[in-house]
C-alpha cells in the first residue's frame, strides 16, 4: 500500500520540484470496523496526517487503502480546495469525492476524474534499480547466470499457496534454473504463509543463490536490477507491475484459486496482450518488450489535472 502512494508521489516529484512527506494511518481497533463515514481523527490509533490549525495543507495529498479514505475525504473538505487529493485503487465510493482517482484497469472504474493504469502504481525506474544493486553487490555479483528474480505472493481472497503448491513450484523453479546453469533471487510476500515459505525454501535449497529471510534490508529492487529473468506469481497487481516496469521477461507462477479470478485474469491478458508476460512453462525463453511506465504516466495527469502539466 505504502509503496502505491510513495512511488506515485516519487513520480511526480521526478516531474517538478517537490519535497515528499510520509504519513502512516492506523485507526483504534474498536473503531476499525467502522464505516467511511463514521470515523472521526480522534479514533486513529496513530498521529493524523491532517495539519494541525495554523499548519500549511500539502498541495497534494496522495493516499491509499481503506484506511486513510476518511482521511482523504476530511483533506479535501477541511483544506478549503487547497489541497488536491488523489486517491490510488478503487475507494468502493462515488468517485467525485476525489480530485482524482489512479486506479488499476482491471478494476473496470471509470469517470471523468479517474485515471485507469496498467497494475498499480509503484517505485520501479531504471535509476532506483540501478542506485539498489551497489548495496547487495557483495552477495549478487558472484551469482551464476541467468539470475531469476522469484517475487512470491500468498493467500488473499482470490488465491491460496498451500505447502503442497509451493513444493511444487518449487520444483518446477529448480528444474528451469538448473536447466540452464543459473541462479535463484527470491522474496517472500507478507500474504506468504509460514508453511509455505518453508516448503518452497527447503525445495530450493540445493540451488545456488539467495533466499531473503525478512532479516536486515530488502534486496527486491537490487534483485530485479540484476535479474535476467522474472518469475511472479499471479495473486499481485503490486508484483506484476514491478516486474512490468523492468523489461526483463516476466514468467507468471499459478496460484491455487480460492474463486474465479476476475479482475486477475483480467490484468494478466493485458500484460499478455502488450508482451510482458508468459505462463511459466518449466523453460526460461528470452523475449523483449517496452518496459511499462504507467506509474509516470499517472503523475503526468495528476499534474496535468492540478493545472501544473
Amino acid at each position: 500500500m505504502e509503496n502505491q502512494a510513495l512511488g506515485l508521489a516519487e513520480a511526480v516529484a521526478r516531474l517538478t520540484p517537490s519535497a515528499i512527506d510520509i504519513r502512516r494511518v492506523k485507526w483504534q481497533p474498536a473503531f476499525d470496523w467502522l464505516p467511511v463515514g463514521l470515523k472521526a481523527p480522534w479514533m486513529l490509533a496513530s498521529e493524523t496526517p491532517l495539519p494541525a490549525d495554523g499548519e500549511t495543507w500539502p498541495d497534494l495529498w496522495i493516499a491509499t487503502g481503506r484506511a486513510s479514505l476518511p482521511l482523504s475525504l476530511a483533506a479535501r473538505r477541511l483544506s478549503g480546495g487547497r489541497t488536491f487529493v488523489v486517491q490510488t485503487q478503487d475507494p468502493r465510493l462515488d468517485p467525485a469525492l476525489f480530485d482524482l482517482i489512479v486506479a488499476p484497469a482491471h478494476d473496470g472504474l471509470t469517470g471523468a476524474n479517474v485515471v485507469a493504469i496498467t497494475g498499480s502504481p509503484h517505485r520501479i525506474t531504471p535509476q532506483v534499480l540501478a542506485e539498489a544493486a551497489p548495496a547487495f553487490a557483495d552477495r549478487l555479483e558472484p551469482l551464476p547466470r541467468p539470475r531469476v528474480a522469484v517475487m512470491i505472493g500468498g493467500r488473499s481472497g482470490a488465491f491460496d499457496l498451500t505447502p503442497t503448491h509451493a513444493r511444487a513450484l518449487a520444483e518446477q523453479i529448480s528444474k528451469a534454473v538448473r536447466a540452464v546453469g543459473g541462479s535463484v533471487m527470491l522474496t517472500f510476500s507478507r500474504r506468504t504463509p509460514e508453511a509455505a515459505r518453508s516448503a518452497m525454501t527447503e525445495g530450493l535449497a540445493g540451488v545456488p543463490g539467495w533466499i531473503w529471510d525478512g532479516t536486515g534490508p530488502n534486496p527486491l529492487f537490487a534483485f530485479l536490477s540484476v535479474a535476467d529473468h522474472v518469475l511472479v506469481t499471479e495473486d499481485s497487481a503490486n508484483m506484476a507491475a514491478e516486474a512490468a516496469a523492468t523489461g526483463k521477461p516476466v514468467h507468471v507462477l499459478p496460484m491455487i484459486a480460492r474463486k474465479a479470478p476476475g479482475k486477475f485474469a483480467r490484468l494478466q491478458a493485458d500484460l499478455t496482450a502488450r508482451g510482458v508476460t508468459r505462463p511459466f512453462d518449466g523453460t526460461l525463453p528470452d523475449w523483449h518488450y517496452t518496459p511499462l511506465t504507467e506509474t509516470g504516466r499517472a503523475a503526468q495527469a495528476v499534474l496535468a489535472a492540478m493545472g501544473r502539466g
